[in-house]
C-alpha cells in the first residue's frame, strides 16, 4: 500500500474517536512510520500522558504518536482488517496520551470490544 493512502486510514482513525477526546488532543504529532523497531509493535506513544501535567508546565516539545505501517500490513489480509486495526491502534496510542497505563489500554479495549458486539 502506497504510504499516503495509509496515511488516510491513520487519519479516518482519528476521526472515529469520540469528539471529546478529539478536541482534547493537544500538542501532540500523529506521524506514519514504515518499519517499527520491533516487527509487533504497531504503535507507539512518545511524551507525557496529560495526567502527568500541571497548569504551571511550560513550552515543551509536542508529545508524538508513530503508529508503524509495515506491521498492520503484515498482521492483515485485507483492507477493512487493516482499518480495523489500524482504528485500535489509533485509539491504544491516544489512550496512553491520556494517561491510562498498558494494563488499564488492554482493560479498556476489552470494554470496547464488548460494546461493539
Amino acid at each position: 500500500m502506497h504510504r499516503k493512502s495509509f496515511e488516510l486510514m491513520v487519519e479516518r482513525a482519528l476521526e472515529k474517536l469520540p469528539s471529546n477526546f478529539r478536541q482534547r488532543l493537544r500538542n501532540v504529532a500523529v506521524v506514519v512510520e514504515m518499519q517499527s523497531p520491533d516487527p509487533d509493535l504497531l504503535g507507539l506513544y512518545e511524551g507525557r500522558p496529560l495526567t502527568e501535567r500541571s497548569s504551571q508546565d511550560s513550552f515543551s516539545m509536542p508529545d508524538r504518536i508513530t503508529i508503524f505501517q509495515r506491521p498492520h500490513e503484515q498482521m492483515t489480509r485485507n483492507l477493512r482488517q487493516l482499518q480495523k486495526l489500524v482504528d485500535e491502534t489509533v485509539w491504544h496510542e491516544v489512550a496512553h496520551y491520556f494517561g491510562l497505563n498498558e494494563k488499564e489500554v488492554l482493560r479498556a479495549e476489552r470494554q470496547r470490544a464488548k460494546g461493539r458486539s
